[in-house]
């Protein structure tokens, strides 16, 4: 907003004084800025403008994803770790604020979600089809590679204009949930076919919820859920599945399950614990698939059991062009993601924002309101 005033004001502004206190000053931009565990900063930036290919874009909202509570509490996960100053946050969708000269499909005012996701086109693996796996990946606020990758959670960010999906009949806060909305999608790709299958899910964070949404919209007849948390485990039921088991109440969860080699063709496990996948293998069909989407740490796996019952295990890694298509869901109203975001704060809130997402007994997506 203070950027798009001063756009507005300065050919207005006869004193050179004027002038120069709004250059000064209106011309900066807040960014959240990681610098250590539990160590974030409001920090002025100065934007840029956009090049021939890009929009420049006023963050309207922006989804504190696992990933930036890691950098937050921990400072990292596993060897990435905060080597220097760092924005957070890639989730997130804003308005147009000026085009660069090739941005014909784009205009001021037009709501965007934007993918954080910036393969460069060019390696090996972006000319395969697998832009996900790219060698020089740009991602949004990653400290994997030195120097770090910015992040998003800032007022101003340009962004090339492959990266935006229009989102005109989305709200901005569903604008915002369309890169989570994509890992899922993509999970639900690497599982095959879905129709007429039956789904367990374990964990019920973001990413788990929206696997129970993905594999309903892709044609799952039976999902089950599993979880600790009875906020989390409530909401999955509330959003379309058909069971929720809280595993911390029993020793054997999956026991109702295991009849006849198994019930479930498709497991997605989104919790990154070791024991869930483990426990899970025998409520799997033989020749069932599990697709493995939480990062946790390194994992050991009952290998002999998924070799006899001939498991397929899959990894699920990010996304690409699934990033539209979430975008498309939303808007036909197949996928409401609502439910999910159960807080906004305003940036000037962000450490409060951050410590409530950590808090799973309350919060599912905690947004940040940049506008």
């Amino acid at each position: 907003m203070r950027l798009v005033l001063w756009r507005l004001l300065r050919p207005l502004c006869v004193s050179d004084t004027v002038q120069g206190y709004f250059s000064a000053g209106l011309n900066l931009m807040r960014a959240i800025v990681a610098h250590a565990a539990k160590d974030i900063r409001i920090e002025e930036r100065e934007p840029r403008a956009p090049g021939p290919d890009e929009v420049q874009v006023q963050i309207a909202r922006g989804g504190i994803c696992g990933s930036d509570l890691h950098y937050y509490n921990h400072g990292g996960f596993g060897p990435v770790q905060l080597r220097e100053p760092m924005i957070l946050g890639h989730e997130v969708s804003g308005r147009v604020i000026q085009t660069g000269e090739n941005a014909t499909e784009f205009s001021v005012g037009q709501l965007v979600a934007i993918s954080p996701s910036r393969p460069c086109k060019a390696c090996s693996y972006c000319l395969q089809g697998l832009p996900n796996h790219c060698l020089h990946m740009r991602f949004y606020g990653s400290a994997m590679p030195y120097p770090h990758i910015q992040g998003a959670f800032r007022e101003i960010v340009c962004a090339s204009i492959d990266q935006c999906a229009d989102a005109t009949s989305l709200t901005e806060a569903q604008a915002a949930m369309a890169e989570p909305l994509a890992v899922a999608i993509h999970a639900t790709k690497q599982a095959g076919s879905l129709v007429g299958k039956r789904v367990l899910i374990t964990g019920c964070g973001p990413i788990g919820l929206l696997c129970v949404m993905a594999a309903r919209a892709a044609g799952a007849v039976e999902i089950v859920a599993t979880d600790i948390a009875a906020f989390s485990l409530q909401m999955a039921t509330q959003i379309g599945a058909d069971q929720a088991i809280d595993v911390s109440t029993t020793d054997h969860p999956f026991k109702p399950f295991t009849d006849n080699k198994g019930h479930f063709d498709t497991l997605f496990e989104c919790s990154g614990v070791a024991s869930a996948l483990a426990g899970a293998i025998p409520a799997i069909k033989p020749q069932g698939t599990i697709v493995q989407l939480g990062l946790g740490g390194d994992m050991t796996l009952p290998v002999q059991a998924m070799t006899a019952k001939e498991l397929s295990l899959k990894g699920s890694f990010r996304f690409h062009e699934e990033f539209h298509t979430g975008v498309a869901w939303m808007a036909k109203r197949q996928i409401n993601v609502d439910p999910l975001i159960t807080h906004t704060l305003p940036l000037s809130d962000a450490v409060n924002a951050f410590e409530l997402a950590n808090d799973r007994t309350q919060a599912l997506k905690v947004q940040l309101a940049l506008n």
